[in-house]
């Protein structure tokens, strides 16, 4: 299976994945997702806001146990944040039919769509269309760099954007999710253990920073005389690492568009986007005012004009904690006791935590690095993952 999907979306240059929602690669990406599942025997379904689903079982008989991830990617992103979830689903169900159990609940796997957010800008877009925390008009707003909109997009790729919107029916009749994922830090590797289990997502968000100056020429405009959008961008993305760093929090401005983006140019506009994230709510809203403040100030001086949009936001989701605790039951025996983590990182397990019973399970990354082409989990510690899974899920949908 990994062989199978590894070349999609690879960049030849990069080496890192282009997996943005319903492009080419994508559509590649599920119909992998589509031939896994009819290769079993599986049910397949897509769902109104173009979610996949592989069940074993009565799609409609209740209390289901679901697990999965995502196939898409951020830029150049690595081969296992999303992908590692759904390829080990598969090989759990594959594990559990060689043990030859009965299974007393359905299964299903599924893939949800545009998790990383890469294209549209807006994080776990199918996971929070189904659970009714995007609406469909936000929906129809949201827009790729090229301005082509979310429906324009789906239909483009032959899905049904009329379809979209809530799907509280089939939430319903889930009974709990467990979500496998490729641990984003190194704490796994710091205890020595390959399989942690997920206790809490930190609160995150992004907000947009437009910063409008006045574009002049770059060689005859003198230096007291400039509206120069790009200086109050700058002194904004340090004081973002300072209010970060004295909070004990995160704080990233990765994703910057100028205009008219001229090497001989001062700008008229420097946009950037925001990343912060913070162990609870109280610090995020200290880091992002201290970070507004500044850029405020900085604005003033520069005699430059700012405006700041909050895009997306998820507070902090607490899993479940008796669902949390059948799993550390459920892996004790053998194992030990199993790590319990906090990340930074947002998942479609979190979206979902508000409407159904949510766990999450995290691999060793050996060097802690995500979101690169050198994202990297050991083949020991994959498969340690399956096993850990395939126990989960025999625990939970074949008693």
């Amino acid at each position: 299976m990994w062989a199978d999907l590894k070349p999609i979306g690879r960049n030849a240059i990069s080496g890192g994945y282009r997996r943005y929602a319903w492009t080419a690669a994508d559509q590649d990406c599920r119909a992998w997702f589509r031939a896994q599942a009819e290769s079993r025997g599986l049910t397949y379904e897509l769902d109104r806001n173009g979610n996949q689903w592989a069940w074993q079982g009565d799609p409609l008989a209740g209390d289901a146990v679901v697990t999965g991830s995502h196939l898409d990617s951020v830029p150049d992103g690595g081969a296992f944040d999303g992908p590692l979830g759904v390829v080990s689903s598969f090989a759990a169900l594959d594990e559990l039919r060689r043990r030859g159990v009965e299974f007393t609940k359905p299964l299903a796997i599924t893939n949800f769509g545009d998790e990383e957010g890469a294209r549209f800008g807006l994080a776990c877009v199918g996971s929070r269309l189904a659970a009714g925390q995007l609406t469909v008009a936000k929906a129809h707003e949201l827009r790729d760099a090229d301005g082509t909109t979310l429906p324009q997009a789906m239909e483009a790729a032959g899905y049904d954007p009329a379809t979209i919107g809530p799907d509280p029916e089939r939430l319903a009749r889930i009974g709990a999710f467990v979500e496998l994922h490729v641990e984003q830090g190194r704490a796994l590797d710091l205890t020595g253990h390959p399989i942690g289990i997920a206790s809490a997502i930190w609160p995150h968000g992004r907000w947009r920073f437009d910063f409008h100056g006045e574009a002049n020429h770059a060689g005859t405009t003198r230096l007291e005389d400039r509206r120069d959008p790009m200086l109050t961008y700058a002194e904004t993305v340090v004081a973002a690492r300072r209010e970060a760093r004295l909070a004990g929090a995160l704080a990233t401005f990765a994703k910057v568009a100028v205009e008219p983006n001229g090497v001989n140019a001062i700008p008229s506009l420097v946009r950037g986007w925001l990343d912060s994230r913070a162990v609870d709510q109280e610090t995020l809203d200290q880091v992002i005012a201290g970070i507004e403040r500044a850029a405020r100030e900085n604005a003033t001086r520069s005699g430059t004009d700012l405006h700041i949009t909050q895009e997306s936001f998820t507070p902090v989701v607490e899993f479940e904690h008796a669902l949390r605790d059948e799993l550390a039951k459920l892996l004790h025996s053998e194992r030990g006791d199993i790590p319990v983590l906090g990340t930074g990182a947002g998942h479609d397990a979190g979206i979902l935590s508000a409407s159904v019973p949510t766990a999450m399970l995290f691999v060793r990354n050996p060097t802690g690095i995500s979101h690169s082409p050198a994202e990297y989990a050991a083949e020991d510690d994959c498969v340690a993952g399956v096993i850990a899974l395939a126990d989960v899920l025999e625990g939970l949908a074949c008693t």
